[in-house]
């Protein structure tokens, strides 16, 4: 929406890169009600105390004129200011109609506000929705210029994504509201803008660019370029990154439902039916994730990305956060008991009695001796981060676990972590398909519970077999089969655990899945205790007489 608030500079806008006083009176009039209606913006919520011009950086467009990357500073009343981008064009009304865009369309979201500028007046627009200005991207990424700013340089690096003497390609600003901006260059590329800053390189852009360009893994959207503030003795912040745009029919999630809708519609006549092509689509996102996996593992890699052992350092980073998250994730079951359905609130008991064992489980982490490596991993692997192309798969959405620092979504682990995430989702469609369809309401949960896990546990199986023999044996990631064993259980129950806390909180009937996948996790840990002789007298077997129905 435009603001009815207007500011005005004698300076003409080529000239404005310096003017303080334009820039801090800006932000202080037009942005901080244009800023909070827009998506981006993630702090709403927070109590604010102002906005900062912090940084200006100027951008020339191809006639001459030029556009502004601002780093804009929210300040709170309480909490760390946070650092936005919002790049801006002037468009006076003598020479609208001059443009190679309408103004009319540019959306109310889109518009800053009036100024007067240099005597003329006109209106400020977040500058994605010039094509000008995103021309300019776009050139500068193929040409991998640098632009010297008064507070550093803005670099544009090319990726191997982008296709070499690549000329202009009509662009357009999708029109999805998120957290980042997005454009689109022909039907060839995707520009992502970052809007919130971090003051470190964003591990997606890390991600995506060592794939493409070091690991050689053709089965993300390539590399094809980014956009960098790099300034003196602090670490570069990433503004946007570029990647090839991937033609696809759906995610592995929207798939995989499909292909139980076959499954499910046998359940109710007591058959169980799985289609081969199912299994030879497991079969393939097993290889094409272990594909990943070989092509993080780089022995001479940079140190951001050169393999890692298992340290006590981050042993302890570990356990230190899920024993917190178990922690909380008790007192919440504990508050939440009562509303849970019967099977729940069974597999809920059998949770609460094994928090021995699954203490004894992180004791033995802590002390265990464990010759496999860790790398950079995708961090946030799931169906839903799959795109299911006519044949094959392409694997997105690098960013990391969404409510982890920037710092942690750094730090290596296996990549059974990643295992773990995947076949977590395979438990969550079968169950989410299998609990809350008409078809299957009026069937026993127990069955049920015994016919998911049928299916889930034959997926399971298949994508883990196809998923390790990508890497033959022996390979430096994994010393062997046991802590192969051993280190899966760990993510597993690490994830489900997490999971508890969202649907505990936002989907009270979907509860057994998780604790389900934890009491699985807990089966397989007294099955390794069991085999090791390292049964401790005063911790109890797991409590499974607790699942059954009570006579009435």
């Amino acid at each position: 929406m435009l603001s009815m608030q207007s500011i005005s500079s004698s300076d003409a806008w080529s000239s404005l890169a310096t003017n303080q006083e334009f820039w801090s009176s800006l932000a202080q009039t037009l942005l901080p009600p244009y800023v909070n209606t827009c998506r981006w913006f993630a702090g709403k919520a927070r109590q604010q105390t102002g906005f900062s011009a912090k940084s200006v950086h100027t951008l020339p467009l191809s006639d001459g004129d030029r556009a502004y990357l601002l780093i804009l500073e929210a300040l709170y009343a309480d909490g760390i200011p946070e650092n936005y981008l919002l790049p801006l064009s002037f468009v006076a009304d003598h020479t609208a109609h001059s443009l190679p865009f309408q103004l009319a369309d540019v959306p109310g979201k889109g518009r800053v506000g009036e100024v007067t500028i240099g005597g003329q007046t006109g209106i400020l627009i977040d500058a994605i929705y010039d094509e000008r200005f995103r021309q300019a991207l776009f050139t500068a990424i193929g040409q991998s210029q640098t632009y010297p700013q008064p507070d550093g340089q803005i670099t544009f690096l090319r990726g191997k994504g982008l296709d070499e003497n690549e000329g202009q390609l009509p662009s357009q600003v999708l029109p999805v509201d998120s957290s980042n901006s997005a454009m689109t260059f022909g039907d060839k590329y995707f520009l992502k803008l970052y809007r919130k800053l971090f003051s470190e390189t964003n591990p997606e852009v890390d991600m995506v660019a060592f794939l493409t360009d070091i690991g050689n893994f053709d089965h993300i959207p390539a590399f094809g370029g980014s956009i960098v503030w790099q300034h003196d003795n602090t670490p570069d912040i990433t503004l946007g990154m570029m990647q090839r745009m991937v033609q696809n029919d759906k995610d592995s999630w929207a798939q995989t439902g499909d292909y139980l809708n076959d499954f499910l519609y046998a359940v109710p006549q007591r058959l169980f039916a799985i289609r081969e092509d199912v299994f030879e689509k497991v079969e393939l996102l097993g290889r094409r994730t272990g594909e990943m996996h070989c092509a993080l593992y780089k022995p001479d890699a940079e140190a951001a990305f050169a393999p890692e052992p298992f340290t006590d350092e981050y042993r302890e980073f570990l356990i230190r956060r899920f024993e917190d998250l178990l922690d909380r994730r008790y007192a919440l079951l504990i508050d939440n008991y009562t509303k849970l359905d019967p099977q729940a609130q069974r597999l809920a008991w059998v949770f609460m009695e094994a928090k021995e064992i699954i203490d004894t489980f992180i004791a033995d982490f802590r002390t265990r001796p464990f010759g496999s490596q860790r790398i950079r991993i995708h961090g946030d692997y799931h169906l839903g981060q799959v795109l299911a192309t006519e044949n094959d798969f392409v694997l997105i959405d690098f960013e990391g676990e969404p409510e982890s620092s920037i710092t942690d979504r750094k730090i290596k682990h296996s990549p059974l972590k990643d295992v773990a995430g995947m076949i977590r989702s395979y438990h969550y469609a079968v169950s989410a398909k299998l609990f809350n369809s008409a078809e299957t309401e009026d069937l026993d949960p127990v069955h049920l519970q015994r016919v998911s896990d049928r299916w889930f546990y034959l997926i399971r199986d298949t994508f883990v077999d196809a998923y390790l023999d990508t890497f033959g044996t022996p390979h430096p990631l994994f010393k062997n089969n046991n802590e192969i064993n051993f280190l899966l259980l760990i993510y597993l129950l690490e994830k489900a655990v997490y999971e508890l806390g969202y649907e505990i909180s936002y989907r009270p009937s979907w509860v057994k899945i998780p604790l389900k996948g934890i009491i699985d996790v807990v089966r397989e840990i007294e099955k390794i205790r069991l085999s090791e002789g390292n049964l401790t007298p005063d911790v109890p077997l797991l409590q499974t007489g607790l699942l059954q129905d009570k006579p009435s």
